[in-house]
């Protein structure tokens, strides 16, 4: 039997019971590299993408500040980029801080992006969501030869590297940036093994990415929406019926139907509280803006016209402290209240404004949301009884919930900001007004001091301005006396016959006590005004117009009935003469007692007599009673009036007999007829004075 030699070498082993580890070594060498390769690049691009920005900020921005090119709107081209910059900054930061710590750093990556979810969300929704206004700007730049050659030059100068040709293409990368990160992040995740402890860590990250970009992308439909409903046009009487249609009109009356279907208790309200709280704020603000803006309005037209006053420029003949008053008051109409309203309108009226155009935005969204919730409860009703919708009510659906999602969650900062805004210019408004006093005091105590009784005591002086004020009233009111004995009393004028007529036809309506005569002539500029003549008589029915303004009085003019100015009018009552059945027509001597273009010197004042004729009230018109407090009457019936008013005081019914019998009737339905033929007025008769020679 052979046996092997010793020496003899051993066999070799087979090559291919290896191959298989050695490729799984390579392959997982392969995805680790992958790995790096794609970390390196999320840290990579963020430094390349932060000195990008840094770049727009820190030199394109402040190079075009430095121009200062008005017709160039910075805040809307740029946006909030610097609050982009700070988190970016902070997330590479963070990010360069995990290189060193290798075994861990795909957990820390993670824990990274997880700790900025909120803050990048913020920021860049807000950006994204105004980057297409700030493509239309740069759009419309290019259309100024002018302003695009600043731009270009703005580039070459601190940018030429890049070779941008317009803003757009640094513009762009925040938004590009934010949709990169779950790129990123998932092909850290693909080069990672399922079985790392990373993984999970890594998914959680790449799908707080894609719930960021999910949510600026809604955030950028709402505000599309909001910026859709909230313009406030201003249109015409014939625009706003050339776009009514059948649609609209449909639209407008299922609202308004639903609306008084709610108001009346039929169908309920969907009841929103936390809007409704943020509304009842806003409608507050926006009360107190308006109200405060009219009040510095008026005060700033009062403090014109007070302006427009000189009263120390008038050359009276008086000396000692009247010469104090004239420079005290020159000095403040050249200075310091001129001074004080510019300062006032700079400082309070015009933020005061801006306030105000601010908040028609909001304003407008909240009708706008009004209007479709009142069309989203429709759907909703009309999906429960059918159970389908359309696609046009789908989307009429999620307008309201995207109208309304923004309201409550915007209408907080907005009301806060706001509030700030109106504090703010309160305290400006306070300031002025302190600064103002300081200064008039400061200039009256230096003219004060020059004064004779600058030294009096207080009481004293008091005592003194009294006892002056007590003389100067004695001698004024024996002064006004004997000018009473002087003057002649006024003459009475007479009246022709068919104002005579039309006068006693104003009386038998209303009654003397409402007769006024009209001090100079009346052109009627609005609608419903009369015009009337000098002297003439009317009778008043109200004391305001209808939307309760008091300087316009309702008066019937004997035949017209319309509106007057109340300044042009005084009262003219009626003096009885001792004869009987008697009576004269006077103006009222309270209202004014002297008219010296009615005064006639050295000539008797005769009196103005005027026979009343006898009148008689008959039924206009025939009416049947229908109830027994109710008494029948026949076209041209005599009746007695017993009172011109109803029990509760109405004076739209009166109290008559006629024919042994009494109740009321419409106050309208009866009239006075003279029982006689009018007598006219008896003219007065006096001698002309002898002219002397």
């Amino acid at each position: 039997m052979a046996s092997s030699s010793p020496d003899e070498p051993p066999a070799k082993e087979t090559p291919g019971t290896e191959c298989p580890i050695y490729e799984e070594v390579i392959c997982l060498d392969r995805v680790e590299q992958n790995q790096r390769l794609a970390v390196e690049e999320l840290i990579k691009t963020e430094a390349s993408y932060v000195h990008t920005i840094e770049l727009c900020v820190c030199d394109i921005r402040v190079h075009l500040q430095q121009k200062q090119l008005p017709d160039i709107d910075l805040e809307g081209l740029f946006s909030n980029i610097d609050d982009v910059l700070c988190v970016s900054k902070r997330f590479l930061k963070g990010l360069e801080a995990t290189v060193s710590q290798e075994p861990e750093q795909l957990l820390l990556i993670s824990a990274l992006f997880q700790e900025f979810k909120e803050e990048m969300e913020s920021v860049y929704k807000v950006y994204c969501a105004c980057y297409e206004q700030a493509l239309l700007l740069v759009e419309s730049y290019k259309k100024d030869p002018r302003l695009q050659q600043e731009i270009v030059d703005t580039l070459n100068t601190t940018v030429p590297h890049t070779g941008a040709s317009d803003l757009s293409f640094f513009l762009v990368m925040p938004v590009q940036r934010v949709t990169k990160y779950p790129l990123l992040l998932q092909k850290i995740l693909e080069n990672t093994s399922a079985r790392d402890n990373a993984y999970s860590a890594l998914q959680s990250a790449a799908s707080a990415m894609l719930e960021i970009n999910a949510n600026i992308n809604e955030y950028k439909r709402r505000k599309e929406v909001a910026t859709k409903y909230s313009k406030v046009e201003h249109l015409t009487l014939r625009e706003r019926l050339g776009r009514l249609n059948k649609h609209s009109i449909a639209k407008k009356t299922t609202r308004l139907s639903r609306l008084f279907m709610h108001e009346a208790g039929i169908v309920p309200k969907t009841e929103d509280k936390e809007f409704d709280h943020l509304e009842e704020k806003f409608q507050f603000l926006a009360s107190g803006v308006t109200e405060l803006k009219e009040n510095v309005t008026s005060y700033l037209n009062n403090l014109q016209v007070f302006l427009l006053s000189k009263p120390q420029e008038c050359e009276l003949e008086m000396e000692g402290a009247a010469q104090q008053y004239r420079r005290l008051a020159g000095m403040l109409h050249r200075t310091i209240f001129p001074e004080f309203r510019r300062r006032l309108d700079q400082l309070v009226y015009q933020p005061l404004c801006s306030l105000s155009e601010t908040l028609k935005g909001p304003q407008q969204l909240i009708r706008k949301r009004l209007d479709k919730l009142l069309d989203y409860e429709e759907i909703e009703e009309k999906k429960s009884e059918m159970g389908n919708m359309t696609y046009d009510e789908e989307a009429t659906m999620n307008t309201y919930l995207a109208i309304n999602t923004l309201l409550v969650s915007e209408l907080p900062t907005f009301n806060q900001v706001a509030m700030q805004w109106l504090g703010q210019i309160l305290r400006s408004l306070v300031a002025l007004q302190r600064d103002l006093a300081k200064q008039v005091l400061q200039k009256a105590e230096i003219e004060l001091a020059q004064l004779p009784h600058s030294h009096v005591p207080l009481p004293t002086f008091w005592k003194m301005v009294k006892e002056t004020l007590r003389q100067s009233g004695a001698q004024l009111n024996s002064f006004c006396q004997k000018f009473e004995t002087v003057m002649p009393s006024p003459v009475v004028q007479p009246l022709s016959p068919a104002e005579e007529r039309r006068v006693l036809s104003l009386v038998s309506k209303h009654g003397p006590e409402k007769l006024y005569q009209v001090t100079s002539n009346i052109s009627g500029s609005r609608d419903l005004d009369l015009t009337l003549q000098r002297g003439q008589i009317v009778a008043l029915l109200h004391e305001m117009d209808t939307k309760g303004n008091t300087n316009r009085w309702l008066v019937d003019a004997g035949g017209h009935r319309g509106y007057v100015l109340a300044g042009k009018l005084q009262p003219y009552h009626l003096v009885q003469s001792q004869k009987p059945r008697m009576q004269m027509l006077a103006p009222d001597a309270g209202a004014e007692k002297r008219r010296h273009s009615y005064t006639l010197p050295e000539t008797p004042r005769p009196q103005i007599l005027v026979t009343p004729p006898a009148f008689q009230v008959v039924a206009g018109y025939a009416f049947t009673a229908r109830s027994p407090h109710e008494v029948s009457l026949q076209a041209g019936q005599p009746l007695t009036v017993l009172e011109p008013h109803d029990k509760k005081g109405s004076k739209e019914w009166s109290l008559v007999e006629v024919n042994g019998q009494r109740g009321y009737v419409p106050s309208n339905y009866l009239m006075m007829v003279p029982t006689q033929e009018l007598g006219g007025w008896s003219l007065p008769a006096w001698s002309l004075p002898t002219q002397q020679t």
